[in-house]
């Protein structure tokens, strides 16, 4: 079997005792889908397909929600093993999935829209063949400063130390469109973009920055610790700002995250989302997606039981409607002959 070892820290998963996991690379098949492989033996039923999905840093969300996929397509396939490849995101993946270095990767919809529409990053190359399998979780705009911060809402950042994720992250880049709007810029505040989110909570907490964005499926796992480690506070957004955010921004949806999400919020939080998206391309094989759809989305309350953000996935059409981009083959027929698109 041939790999390309490509990128950063990843989980690799054992197929059978001779794919071996090598700490912090990622190992990504080199010729997509169809990297399949004989345990070993001679014997063709042996023959399974090996996957590699993109997901992002550790402190977010697509890391675990992309183990959690992983491990229940594993479980339910017989043939399909699925390696886990921590990226810096969004748009990393849609690159390696353009590129045939990943064959399933987790995209925000805000992303996966300008990808496939040729818009902002990708107004010079436009990606046209980007497909959906279909949507996992919402990623909702997380601010979070410690109590004893002078920090309560959004527009208070200007003047602060704010981590924003990684460089071109999802995070990274629904914060510029928040900043802005609140005439935040790297003239007036101190903006971080090394590390991930989970980095940026660690900082806060060291004291070292004053407040953190996390772009993600709710809780936020570095958000989250952060609150358990000290007192901590979500910033909110004004009505107003949320309407011109909201306005100016299609793809976006009015979200809110409810009280208890994290350690110490009493109250519900309005904020902004997008759907997260498990993306493929147009030329992966229709059965091979069609198998893929089948298994999550059979799979979507125990996938939301064992994982908290995966919960959407039972909501009735959150799977398959009102995407940003195409459905894959694969997966349209799959919603058809259940029924559940025209």
């Amino acid at each position: 079997m041939k790999h390309l070892i490509h990128l950063m820290s990843i989980s690799a998963r054992s197929v059978i005792g001779i794919l071996i996991a090598i700490p912090f690379l990622c190992s990504c098949s080199l010729n997509g889908y169809s990297s399949a492989f004989s345990g070993g033996t001679e014997q063709p039923d042996s023959t399974i397909t090996v996957l590699t999905i993109g997901t992002a840093d550790r402190g977010g969300s697509m890391y675990p929600a992309g183990e959690a996929i992983a491990e229940s397509i594993e479980t339910t396939s017989e043939h399909i093993h699925v390696n886990i490849c921590a990226s810096t995101g969004s748009y990393t993946n849609i690159q390696m999935l353009s590129e045939g270095q990943i064959d399933l990767g987790l995209v925000s919809g805000d992303a996966a829209y300008a990808a496939f529409h040729g818009t902002h990053e990708f107004s010079a190359a436009p990606q046209t063949e980007l497909r959906t399998i279909g949507a996992v979780y919402s990623s909702i705009s997380n601010w979070m400063a410690l109590n004893s911060s002078s920090l309560f809402y959004v527009h208070d950042l200007k003047g602060s130390r704010v981590s924003v994720g990684p460089e071109a992250s999802n995070t990274d880049l629904s914060a510029r469109i928040v900043f802005d709007l609140l005439d935040i810029s790297p003239e007036n505040t101190e903006i971080e973009t090394r590390g991930g989110i989970g980095y940026g909570a660690e900082q806060v907490l060291a004291g070292n920055l004053d407040a953190v964005h996390g772009f993600a499926g709710t809780p936020v796992e570095g958000l989250y610790n952060l609150s358990v480690q000290a007192p901590s506070r979500l910033l909110k957004y004004t009505a107003s700002e949320l309407n011109q955010i909201l306005s100016e921004n299609s793809f976006y949806y009015r979200a809110r995250i409810p009280a208890g999400t994290y350690k110490g919020q009493a109250e519900d939080v309005d904020s902004f989302g997008v759907k997260c998206l498990v993306c493929v391309d147009e030329s992966m094989d229709e059965e091979l997606v069609h198998e893929l759809t089948s298994i999550l989305y059979s799979s979507r309350v125990a996938l939301g039981e064992e994982q908290a953000l995966l919960k959407p996935m039972s909501d009735e059409g959150f799977m398959y409607s009102e995407l940003p981009i195409p459905l894959h083959p694969g997966a349209e027929r799959f919603y058809r002959e259940q029924g559940l698109i025209p």
